[in-house]
């Protein structure tokens, strides 16, 4: 079992950051919701650990 990481852990946070705004470029709302919520499911399948996965939910509920 995993434990989330909730420090900085990309080299170049800004480049991921304005690559994750690109992504979104000339999308419509709905558009980048559906995008938003593919991404989500992609990086969850790529964590794959159900209790990461609980606490990051926890995390982002604040």
């Amino acid at each position: 079992m995993g434990q989330l990481n909730t420090t900085r852990n990309v080299a170049r946070a800004d480049d991921v950051y304005q690559m994750l705004i690109d992504a979104h470029e000339g999308k419509t709302k709905d558009e980048s919701d559906a995008f938003n919520a593919r991404l989500i499911l992609t990086l969850i399948n790529h964590i794959g650990d159900e209790a990461v996965i609980a606490e990051a939910l926890s995390v982002a509920e604040g």
